[in-house]
């Protein structure tokens, strides 16, 4: 959440300055260049509460103020409560998060609408747009592995690499994080619903050419509870708070 409010005020405070600079020093579409484009895609990097993602949107226009789209949205996803561990035991071990039983990526894909509360001039500004979406989710997880610490008369004799189980293995049983792409043949499938809201703030100087930046909330829900970390609930809903950078195109046919 820190992260988040520090990267918004980071844009406000700088980004939004060099936006309007570069505004001043890009000639703007003539009116005769700012006619209404019927389509347009569009593809933006996200930073959320819980992780970063990418999205990839297509559309048309409905009417004039009202934007029918679609979109595909990876995601990744970790526990506010995952800490980075060391075992003090051994200078040499791998940092590993204490407690977390799983990885966690959402695949998200859907419908919506975007509506236009105030549209830019033609030599610039801003454009401002409120937008919905809904659809179906996936919540992918993998289980994690870690090198434990077998001991042979009370020292070190073997380390084994193995799926976390937080019954057995404590925080010195740990050696250190295992590879990413062990248990890969494991991954757990958690279908689900999401839905969108937000509010997209377009400063591109050009008709035709889309950049803005976009804040809101996501909320997935699966029937089938996700464990990530150990010795808590399983988790069915998911609420993040996100801020994405798009760049795209309009066109016609």
């Amino acid at each position: 959440m820190k992260r988040f409010i520090l990267l918004l005020c980071i844009f406000f405070l700088t980004g939004g300055g060099y936006v309007a600079l570069a505004q001043s020093e890009t000639l703007p579409d003539s009116p005769s260049e700012n006619i209404l484009l019927e389509n347009q895609w569009s593809l933006g990097a996200v930073l959320h509460t819980n992780g970063w993602g990418l999205t990839f949107r297509k559309g048309h226009n409905a009417t004039a103020l009202r934007q029918f789209m679609w979109e595909v949205e990876f995601s990744t996803y970790k526990s506010s409560k995952e800490v980075r561990s060391i075992n003090p035991n051994y200078s040499d071990s791998r940092s590993f998060f204490y407690g977390k039983l799983n990885y966690v990526w959402f695949l998200r894909g859907g419908i919506g609408q975007q509506y236009i509360l105030n549209r830019k001039p033609y030599w610039g500004g801003v454009q401002l747009s409120w937008l919905y979406y809904g659809g179906l989710s996936l919540v992918v997880t993998k289980p994690v592995f870690l090198y434990i610490i077998y001991k042979k008369d009370g020292y070190p004799d073997e380390f084994k690499e193995e799926k976390y189980n937080p019954d057995r293995q404590q925080i010195y049983d740990i050696f250190g994080r295992g590879s990413f792409l062990s248990g890969i043949n494991q991954l757990g499938f958690h279908p689900g619903i999401y839905c969108r809201t937000g509010l997209n703030f377009e400063y591109g100087a050009k008709n035709r050419l889309i950049s803005s930046l976009e804040i809101g909330g996501v909320l997935d829900y699966s029937p089938l509870p996700v464990a990530i970390m150990a010795f808590n609930p399983r988790q069915s809903f998911f609420l993040t708070l996100y801020l994405s950078i798009m760049f795209g195109k309009r066109y016609n046919k």
